[in-house]
């Protein structure tokens, strides 16, 4: 594995963000000397915090998988996940409900799933399911070790018995067919390739490979933390700086200072940081800027769909939804070409609806819940462009609560007390390249060694983290990007620390492991 030559004593992150926390953590257990540096007030990034009227608003992302990848972060300095954070497992981790009425809880637990789908769809369709759930896993084992927590320097790499092995399993087919080979219900076909949407990549075209995505959501288990999906990455920070990290919030990294291409330091809106080694976990573009070169690709980058977002506090809430719930519409693969290829407005949505409070009351008011809800949406390069969603969004807005109540939610805009609504005029404001937050799909020549890769030509001591990067988009992925990036300059994974003897109490122990 290729790595950063010469002194990494000290290394400088630039962004606080839940890779670069995680590659923070990673280096200190390492014996490295850290600072990390953020344009934001406190840590987070994506996974940030917004708070209005008593109603605690997540965002980011909702959905936490792979909670080990967490508890890999906190070993290396000593600690565990119970030191931090109360993990609640969820049971269902989803329900979906579809166009023709009918609804499905999915559990993550074979014996309960293999029920809800016998119930759903019947017994031809619950021993699908287990063939599934076996495909699923054998997937998983082919890819994780190998082309998901690695670190390519040549596409040669991929030159292993594991690539049989996938190609066996037919994950160099297409997910919407391989995911058919098992079940022929169209609505739990779903259910297992809805995934597809955060690799930017429609299920009839995404590689059959990427139902590794769907083993995270539907095998592994869904979790909710305590305190929202905001206080993963504060929990990280405390972590960090319990080990000795320097973190320097409100500070904007405006040049870096270069010599015998090397960055020798980072020139922040406070003053001059020296650097022996430096990871860039900001946006792709913004890492790009600031080392004054863009790689050259054959093809041009191709960004995932954007979302609309809207945070809402409400005064009430409605029992047919659970913590997380997927209300689809009645398309599908035109719901798909509208949004990666057409840019066109769903014209018959799919939404994420999460309520926080069903875990954590204390997230609103007394007697109030919290309501995110997510519309999938074209990016700014093919759909209406930043300017456009100016005016467009609160009609869109609009345009979601009157389709929620239609599908049940009754009284869903008069509950509404406070609320956030976010549009990619949002995240474009936010430096995310096309209104995206989701980063680079995830095609075949955006994946593995062909993704932009974590070490840059012509800088010999700095490493990109986060989702624009390898293994890719979402949280378990760029958890994995950070340890792989702080592989890079220590020229291995870390390995667990010493158990730090804490003098404060422990936090609440993990709960509901499924």
């Amino acid at each position: 594995m290729r790595g950063v030559a010469g002194a990494t004593g000290h290394v400088v992150v630039v962004g606080a963000g839940l890779s670069g926390l995680a590659a923070t953590l990673h280096l200190l257990g390492a014996g490295r000397r850290v600072t990390v540096v953020e344009r934001d007030t406190g840590p987070g990034g994506r996974a940030g915090r917004l708070e209005r009227g008593g109603y605690r608003f997540d965002t980011g992302p909702t959905v936490l998988t792979m909670p080990h990848l967490l508890a890999e972060a906190l070993a290396a300095v000593g600690e565990e996940v119970s030191d931090r954070l109360e993990l609640v497992g969820l049971h269902p981790a989803y329900r979906a409900r579809f166009a023709d009425g009918s609804s499905l809880d999915v559990h993550t637990g074979a014996d309960a799933m293999e029920e809800s789908v016998r119930a759903f769809a019947g017994p031809r369709e619950a021993a699908g399911y287990r063939r599934l759930r076996a495909w699923l896993e054998a997937l998983h084992r082919a890819q994780m070790a190998r082309f998901i927590d690695a670190n390519f320097d040549s596409p040669l790499q991929l030159l292993h018995p594991d690539l049989a092995r996938l190609a066996a399993l037919g994950g160099f087919g297409r997910l919407d067919p391989g995911i058919g080979r098992f079940l022929r219900d169209e609505r739990l076909r779903r259910v297992f390739s809805f995934q597809a949407l955060y690799a930017g990549v429609p299920p009839a075209r995404a590689l059959a490979a990427y139902a590794v995505i769907a083993y995270m959501d539907t095998v592994a288990g869904v979790y909710f933390p305590r305190g929202g999906m905001h206080a993963v990455p504060r929990a990280l920070a405390a972590a960090a700086a319990d080990a000795g990290a320097d973190l320097r919030y409100g500070q904007r990294v405006t040049r870096l200072e270069r010599r015998a291409g090397r960055v020798t330091a980072v020139i922040t809106t406070h003053g001059r940081v020296p650097c022996d080694a430096l990871v860039l976990s900001c946006e792709l573009t913004e890492a790009y800027r600031l080392l004054g070169r863009t790689p050259r690709r054959p093809l041009p980058a191709r960004r995932s769909p954007s979302a609309v977002v809207l945070h809402t506090g409400t005064d009430r809430t409605w029992p047919e939804l659970a913590h997380h719930t997927l209300s689809f519409g009645g398309a599908w693969r035109a719901t798909f070409e509208e949004l990666t290829v057409s840019g066109r407005l769903m014209s018959d949505p799919s939404f994420l609806i999460t309520r926080p409070t069903t875990h954590d009351p204390g997230l609103a008011p007394p007697g109030r819940h919290v309501h995110y809800i997510l519309a999938p949406c074209p990016n700014t390069d093919i759909g209406p462009g930043a300017t456009a969603w100016r005016t467009l969004g609160p009609r869109y807005r609009d345009r979601v609560l009157a389709e929620l109540e239609r599908r049940g939610l009754t009284g869903l805009g008069a509950a509404v007390e406070e609320e956030c609504l976010v549009t990619p005029a949002d995240w474009t404001a936010q430096g995310h390249a096309a209104g995206s937050p989701f980063s680079l799909a995830h095609t075949f020549g955006q994946t593995g060694p062909f993704r932009p890769a974590n070490l840059v030509r012509g800088h010999d001591n700095v490493v990109l983290a986060g989702c624009g990067t390898t293994p890719g988009v979402g949280v378990p992925t760029v958890l994995i990007s950070g340890k792989l990036a702080a592989a890079r300059i220590t020229g291995h994974h870390s390995r667990p620390g010493p158990r730090r003897t804490r003098t404060r109490p422990r936090a609440l122990q993990r709960q509901g492991t499924p």
